[in-house]
């Protein structure tokens, strides 16, 4: 996608043919591990940075109905802080793991990893980028980006069809065999 150089794939990967592409069921598996280890950390930054209670929170339980709607709106209202620990702590967190190691805690767990589509090589940042925002488009329509994984013969959610890449991990068992462009080329 970018016109920078890409690093090949580390020389003890298996070969193309070896490998094969990640299933829905076993990407399920790596998000419930990588949310086992995300989760807390936001949990945590969330209480760091919150200050003590509100009062708003005492008179909620003496008496609610002396609380107003728009107390209770400002109250919940998201801060410039949630925004950052939702979405800005996650995001870096799982780039970090995708640029350093191809792949998340719950994705290492099952031997996987993102490679780009076309030559197997380790995605650009760019492509990594665009997958990690890739994960609000799939989601939005009632999680049909991510389920198409499912339904996909080569395993892509369209996060991975927007960022093109694959994730795939040493075969197991015989299965589709994982051809990149410049491989069918020859």
């Amino acid at each position: 996608m970018s016109g920078a150089p890409q690093a090949a794939a580390p020389p003890n990967d298996p070969p193309a043919g070896e490998l094969e592409y990640v299933g829905f069921w076993l990407r399920v598996l790596a998000f419930l591990i990588d949310s086992a280890w995300v989760l807390p950390i936001i949990l945590l930054l969330g209480l760091l940075y919150e200050s003590a209670p509100s009062p708003l929170v005492d008179q909620l339980l003496k008496d609610p109905a002396s609380v107003s709607a728009e107390a209770l709106a400002a109250e919940l209202a998201p801060s410039p802080a949630d925004f950052v620990v939702t979405y800005i702590v996650p995001a870096v967190l799982i780039v970090f793991f995708w640029l350093r190691r191809s792949a998340t805690p719950g994705k290492m767990v099952i031997h996987a990893r993102i490679v780009d589509a076309k030559t197997g090589v380790t995605p650009s940042t760019r492509q990594l980028v665009v997958r990690y925002l890739g994960y609000f488009v799939s989601t939005i329509p009632l999680l049909l980006g991510l389920m198409w994984v499912g339904w996909d013969r080569r395993k892509q959610g369209w996060h991975d069809k927007l960022a093109g890449t694959v994730v795939v991990r040493p075969k197991l068992r015989p299965s589709a065999t994982v051809v990149f462009s410049r491989e069918a080329s020859r």
